[in-house]
Formats: C-alpha cells, structure tokens, sequence
C-alpha cells in the first residue's frame, strides 16, 4: 500500500525524474503498478499526485492508498507550500516544461526559454533586435501555406508531419519561446523554435503581451530547422471544450533546412483569421437559436 507514497516522495527527491521513479515501482511492487504512475505523469498535474496520496481515496484502480500524508517524507509534506522547485535554471523552468508537454513538445536536454520580452531574450544568449516592431510582408508566403483538411492536405498528414516535427523539437539542444499578442488583436501566440535566429525576429514581431503564468494560448506555432526535413507549412484550426465553453485554437506547423520568419507570419495570420471566422460563426449561430 505504500508503494505510490513512496514513488511520490521519489518523486519530488528526485525532481520528478519519472524514470527513476518507473524503476524503484517495478522492483518494489512489479509491473502492475506502473500503470498507474504513468498516469500520475499524464496527468501533470502535483494535485492529482497529492490527492492520490491522501487517507483513503480510490481513484478505481485495483487498490486503494491507506498511507496518511502524516507517514511521508517531510519533504512530500511541503509540496502543497513549494514555490519553487530544486534545480531550476534559466531554461529549466518545471512549470513551464509542463505546459510545453501539454503543446506535445518535451524538452528532452533541459534548455526551453520562455521569452516574452527582449530581457528574457538575452537570458537565453540571444541578442534583440534593434529595430521594432518588426513589419514581416506575408501575402507571398500565404500562397504557400496549406490548411489541414483541405483538398491538398489531409488531417492524417498534415498529424503525421506534426508528431514528427514535436518528436524533433523534443530533441533539441535548445527550444526559443517568444510569446505575445498577434499585432493590433488580443489573440495570444506562443512559437516554440530551435532556431535562434527566428527567436528575435517573432518576438519583435509579436505585440508584448502581460506577463502570465504558464498557459496554453489560441495560436501554437512549431518552427523547425533541421537537415532531415523537407520544406513545410501548414496550419489547422479546431474547436476545443464544450457547450457554451466551445472556442477555436489553432497550431502552425513550419519546418524546413532555414525556415523564413514570413513563412511562420503566413500561418500566424491565416490561423488568425479562421478563429475570427469560428467566432462570428458562433455568435451568428447564438443569436438565431435566441430568436427561435
């Protein structure tokens, strides 16, 4: 029974080295329970952890936690009161890491700088530009951009070239971040690079926007250098949550040898305009049902 008490003390011990953690289960109480460590590390979540720790709560596995928080380790007692985590850095920052894992992209090397401004810029040893905001002419580039589910790019490879692009991202040596606003809109964008020339480019790019904490946002770009990959670009935009809590999100997709910044502002702003589009669809639609 104390098995997922202690891989929870493991857990923080360890800085949440997961895979530490899937060994001491498996020598400790066998294979059955790293099912159900894996889901703790799915759900990302230290409330879910926390609470499958406490007195007598069954989450409808096979067994049930009877160990008391009062038996942990002092230091899985703290978690509730942490504020910062062990082994930090610029560049390893968990709880960005964590809404980096829901994008689908996991920093493998322990280097993903969240920027927001060009302070944070030169933190990841990236220089800002001198010049901004940053005027990137899209019109040609937007002739190029292909929309999923379109007649020339289905879902099924517009996702195949998608994982692989987050599968590589994963294994850079370095993720850039710039964050903020679409030009003039309150729409918020996060890109997340390998490239540390595209970095300076779409942040200047981008209308600053107030620092928050570490969230999804409606537009996801992944930009992609590598040698491996072919010239790409495309965006996809879906509709996520339910009933009247029903919004649109949408993710770019750009990889290539050496992507251009107007590539990525393409697939920014053709993503851009069909969340403006779902939205007014939405309300139209609201409005007739009101009437009704």
């Amino acid at each position: 029974d104390g098995t997922p008490a202690v891989a929870l003390g493991l857990l923080h011990k360890y800085h949440y080295n997961y895979n530490y953690c899937f060994r001491f289960v498996q020598q400790a109480a066998g294979n059955q329970y790293l099912h159900h460590l894996r889901t703790m590390n799915s759900m990302r979540s230290l409330f879910f952890l926390k609470r499958a720790t406490s007195p007598s709560v069954s989450l409808g596995y096979t067994w049930k936690f009877s160990k008391s928080l009062s038996t942990l380790p002092s230091s899985v007692e703290r978690l509730g009161g942490a504020t910062s985590f062990p082994n930090e850095y610029p560049g390893q920052n968990y709880e960005f890491n964590w809404t980096l894992n829901a994008d689908g992209v996991t920093p493998l090397k322990k280097s993903a700088f969240r920027i927001t401004k060009p302070l944070e810029l030169k933190i990841a040893g990236l220089a800002p530009l001198t010049s901004t905001p940053l005027k990137v002419k899209s019109t040609a580039s937007k002739n190029t951009m292909k929309e999923a589910g379109s007649d020339s790019l289905s879902f099924d490879d517009y996702d195949e070239i998608t994982q692989r692009t987050k599968d590589l991202l994963s294994l850079s040596d370095n993720l850039y971040c710039p964050e903020g606003h679409m030009p003039g809109t309150s729409s918020t964008v996060r890109v997340i690079t390998n490239s540390s020339t595209l970095a300076p480019k779409l942040l200047a790019y981008l209308d600053r926007a107030p620092k928050r904490e570490s969230t999804g946002c409606s537009i996801t770009a992944y930009a992609l250098e590598d040698k491996s990959m072919d010239s790409f670009g495309a965006y996809a935009i879906e509709e996520v949550g339910e009933g009247e809590a029903v919004t649109s999100v949408a993710a770019v997709v750009c990889t290539g040898k050496n992507v251009k910044v107007e590539q990525i502002v393409a697939g920014l702003e053709l993503s851009l305009e069909g969340l403006v589009e779902d939205e007014e669809a939405r309300k139209k639609e609201s409005e007739e049902n009101a009437e009704e």
